[in-house]
């Protein structure tokens, strides 16, 4: 977990999903048992999805977003390596879903 500094700033994994074949069994299985299953990620602070609703150019290479919140790059690890980040993933996996990972770490901006 190189990508993401050692530091006690709160950290996102963000979860970058293609178009998927079949987007309504995508759905029916992220919403339906990836989700809740997510939710008992331990350390998890925040979840938030995104559904991708265009691109500046052509068809968007992404179908959702999803960013997950941790205090820091431990928690972020720990929850990673759980029994619960297996279990959901392999929901995912079954499926044959096409995603891509980012590690970041966040700071909050005022505007």
């Amino acid at each position: 977990m190189a990508d993401v500094q050692a530091t006690n700033k709160a950290v996102k994994l963000m979860a970058l999903y293609k178009q998927p074949a079949d987007p309504a069994k995508f759905d029916e299985v992220y919403f339906g048992t990836h989700i809740p299953q997510t939710k008992l990620l331990p350390g998890l602070r925040r979840l938030e999805i995104a559904r991708v609703t265009g691109a500046p150019r052509g068809e968007p290479a992404y179908y959702l977003v999803a960013s997950l919140y941790f205090d820091n790059a431990t928690a972020m690890s720990e929850a990673l390596a759980s029994d619960e980040s297996r279990q959901a993933n392999r929901s995912l996996r079954d499926l044959g879903a096409e995603m891509e990972f980012v590690f970041a770490n966040v700071e909050e901006l005022q505007g």
